[in-house]
């Protein structure tokens, strides 16, 4: 269970389902956002004062050497691809380093920080995912850490729900709950905080636990997914037959259904 499959399964049941069934393809899109984290990681400990470009180029020759199914991929780009795809991750790259401080030992800074959690043995139900980058550490029961996400485009209500997710994930895998969420718009340069309390975790634990049940009762149970249209059915691989998204569609205007932030 990742922060991907809550988010869409909260979004439409019928999305959900939709998306589950698409294969995964890398397109440059995504790959850039992979390459970027790969980039942020390496300059971590890579130089007090870091080039962009040298951390993309690395990043780029790692991940191709690698055995991942994005190796495949980047090996197989042409010259244009490739320059399309660096050029984007140099630009976010750089908007990283302009708007962060220099990242000093002693935060003691992880990136691509990895929490898992077993939610009750054998019922086969787990919770995973990969955090961007965390600050600092807890001191046996003392909340320290800060957990940052990187974001590009127009804040958006699941960013709060996905940093929310990673504090819940946090507490459950290491015993001790954050004490401060972060998402770092790289666009804007602009940092939106939240402090991690009870309530908080609460709510978080509540919204993953709806999402695991509807999850089980479409994809497992054989229940009829419910349908809520919205934004999202402008990307729905299911939107040209679904009639409930067809409707809300055809009631927005056209400039309504393109937002390069979305895409």
């Amino acid at each position: 269970m990742s922060k991907h499959a809550l988010m869409q399964v909260h979004n439409c049941e019928g999305l959900y389902l939709a998306d589950e069934a698409v294969p995964f393809a890398w397109t440059v899109r995504t790959a850039t956002g992979t390459i970027v984290h790969k980039a942020i990681e390496l300059g971590v400990s890579w130089d007090p004062d870091p080039v962009p470009a040298e951390l993309v180029d690395a990043a780029i020759a790692s991940l191709t050497e690698s055995t991942a199914s994005i190796g495949d991929w980047l090996y197989g780009l042409d010259e244009r691809q490739r320059a399309e795809l660096r050029g984007a991750a140099v630009e976010m790259s750089s908007a990283f380093w302009e708007v962060f401080p220099p990242l000093k030992p002693r935060w003691r800074p992880v990136a691509e920080n990895r929490l898992r959690a077993d939610l009750g043995g054998n019922n086969g139900v787990v919770i995973s995912g990969r955090v961007d980058l965390t600050l600092g550490r807890a001191e046996g029961n003392r909340a320290g850490k800060v957990i940052i996400d990187f974001k590009t485009g127009a804040m958006r209500q699941h960013h709060t729900d996905d940093l929310r997710f990673y504090a819940l994930l946090e507490t459950l895998a290491r015993g001790t709950p954050p004490r401060l969420l972060a998402t770092l718009y790289l666009d804007a340069g602009q940092l939106r905080t939240e402090a991690v309390t009870e309530d908080l975790l609460t709510a978080a634990l509540r919204r993953t636990m709806d999402g695991i049940a509807r999850i089980a009762a479409v994809a497992v149970g054989g229940q009829e997914p419910e349908l809520t249209p919205g934004f999202h059915c402008r990307w729905c691989p299911a939107a040209a037959t679904c009639d409930t998204g067809q409707a809300w569609l055809a009631s927005i205007d056209d400039a309504d259904r393109y937002d390069p932030d979305d895409i």
